[in-house]
């Protein structure tokens, strides 16, 4: 079976646009002018007339947690709202609409105390105990590095003033030294009890779900970070995602893998890291947590946060712990890829990496977020020749807090998206999903505009940083590709190049830039084959 998508406006590289593509078992064989291709047609090709529309390579999200955004889903939505007694409000709704509900632990994602107009402070368990006391109740912050919950939680984890509290993480306590309900970091880990544990079929059918909204956003490849080897579901989800890819997949998965300890990680590697390996569930990374995230003040800074000088935030392991994970997976040929967002976390993975890569970065060992930094700071990037996980979409929050958290100087630094560009940094943007949504076209306004969804501020947050349309755009197909090592056969629309691409909605290079945010997907195509039209 071939295809032929002819009489379109084809992005293959910065300024290089073609008109036709011939596909013949899920891969790019020629491209040229419609009348070229058309003559290469025989009796079994499908034709598709894309009517002058703009296809680019299908996006390819770099950095986000695919199934925990399905399971995001099933839960209570507390994005964006306003006041603590809207989350209450939203909560008790849930309850009302879902009997079902009543008698189990009741989750939910997506609360912000930046956005609280009544108080801006995190939730504890007497705001949630004002939903229920029956059932243990437990919302994750928007960025998924705090928690809080109800007393009846609290009970059932059997978590009081005398739990010891854990490396590299804390729960708060009120001012008669009782749990006030609120988990940092490594803390979360206590909740843990009360989740359930889903079938293999009931992950899969999850997986699935958020394919297709993946693929309704033009995502055809995501690197994602489900899987923790040694937690209670690791084998039951890898096993959902071995059959997803095996059953008509839409979505190609490049795993970035955590391990609750260094003994796991050394015994996986000692079993065969690699696990159901196909062009649709590949093993990528080690992925490691140093810092937490800046809205929750857990992200590790150099020196103490402007707004609370009593923390620079939360170290997550100890610098002789990274250094084992990473010289452990250097060693066995493994790539790294290591959450970091404030600019002392940076320098501890810097630091570490300095240590493996000699002379050149073949693994290429990356750090995720990357987004308090300084010119020194991303000079040792361009020295070491790091890939940059990046996501321009965590500009429409924290815009408005970054120069409170970390002073006006450091923000002016951060979220360097042009300056990485001139450093020649090796880029990947993604979403964070579920910390910020699927939307693609949201994560190009932010790095094309420096602006909020809201077009706040008028002229761009620190406008020298803003990056074209084609840098964003390579950045989410062929940049990505690189980090996976898939950079010679995805994220271009060239012969020899998987067939996945996106039929867009308005011609995008010729749009208004700040219209960008608001363009759609009118089709979706994975591997030749079509996953999704509008």
């Amino acid at each position: 079976m071939s295809t032929i998508l002819y009489n379109g406006h084809i992005y293959q590289e910065r300024n290089t646009f073609t008109e036709a593509l011939l596909i013949e078992n899920g891969n790019i064989v020629s491209c040229g002018t419609s009348n070229e291709i058309l003559a290469q047609k025989n009796s079994n090709c499908e034709l598709i007339d894309l009517q002058g529309k703009t296809v680019v390579p299908g996006f390819n999200d770099s950095h986000l947690h695919f199934y925990m955004s399905a399971v995001a889903f099933t839960t209570v939505d507390l994005y964006g709202l306003s006041s603590t007694q809207a989350v209450i409000q939203r909560a008790t709704e849930f309850l009302n609409t879902h009997p079902e509900a009543a008698n189990q632990p009741l989750f939910g994602r997506g609360w912000n105390q930046d956005y609280f107009l009544d108080e801006a402070r995190l939730l504890n368990r007497f705001d949630l105990d004002q939903i229920s006391t029956q059932i243990p109740i437990v919302f994750d912050r928007a960025c998924g590095h705090v928690m809080s919950c109800n007393t009846r939680a609290l009970e059932v984890c059997n978590i009081t003033a005398a739990t010891p509290q854990p490396d590299g993480g804390q729960f708060d306590l009120d001012e008669l030294g009782e749990p006030l309900g609120i988990f940092r970091e490594n803390a979360l880990g206590l909740l843990q009890p009360l989740q359930q544990p889903l079938s293999v079929e009931n992950q899969v059918k999850l997986i699935e779900t958020v394919s297709a909204v993946a693929n309704s956003f033009g995502i055809t490849s995501v690197q994602t970070n489900d899987l923790t080897i040694g937690s209670s579901d690791a084998l039951s989800l890898e096993e959902a995602f071995r059959l997803v890819s095996l059953n008509h997949p839409t979505v190609r998965v490049y795993h970035q893998i955590s391990f609750t300890d260094i003994d796991t990680f050394s015994q996986r590697i000692n079993d065969g890291y690699d696990r159901g390996l196909n062009d649709f569930n590949r093993y990528g990374p080690l992925k490691i947590f140093v810092d937490g995230s800046l809205g929750a003040r857990t992200a590790l800074m150099s020196s103490p946060y402007e707004d609370d000088p009593t923390t620079q935030g939360i170290t997550c392991m100890t610098v002789d712990q990274l250094n084992q994970f990473v010289q452990i997976a250097d060693r066995n040929q493994i790539q790294v890829a290591v959450h970091a967002i404030g600019d002392g976390a940076m320098t501890m993975v810097l630091d570490a990496y300095s240590e493996v890569i000699q002379p050149t970065n073949n693994l290429r060992h990356g750090i995720v977020h990357c987004q308090i930094t300084d010119l020194p700071l991303l000079n040792r990037f361009q020295s070491l020749d790091v890939v940059a996980y990046v996501q321009p979409i965590f500009l429409h929050y924290d815009m408005h807090i970054v120069e409170n958290r970390v002073g006006q100087l450091l923000a002016s630094t951060s979220y360097a998206f042009n300056t990485m560009e001139k450093l020649g940094l090796h880029v990947a943007y993604g979403t964070d999903s579920p910390v910020e949504g699927l939307n693609v076209f949201h994560n190009i306004h932010c790095a094309v505009n420096r602006q909020d969804l809201n077009l706040f501020p008028e002229n761009g947050f620190y406008p020298t940083e803003c990056v074209d349309l084609s840098t964003a755009i390579d950045n989410l197909t062929i940049g990505s590709a690189y980090a996976s090592f898939e950079e010679d056969r995805k994220g271009r629309l060239k012969p020899g190049y998987m067939a996945d691409l996106v039929v867009v909605s308005q011609s995008i290079f010729d749009l208004d830039p700040t219209l960008l945010k608001d363009v759609s997907v009118d089709m979706t195509m994975v591997n030749g084959r079509v996953v999704y039209t509008r």
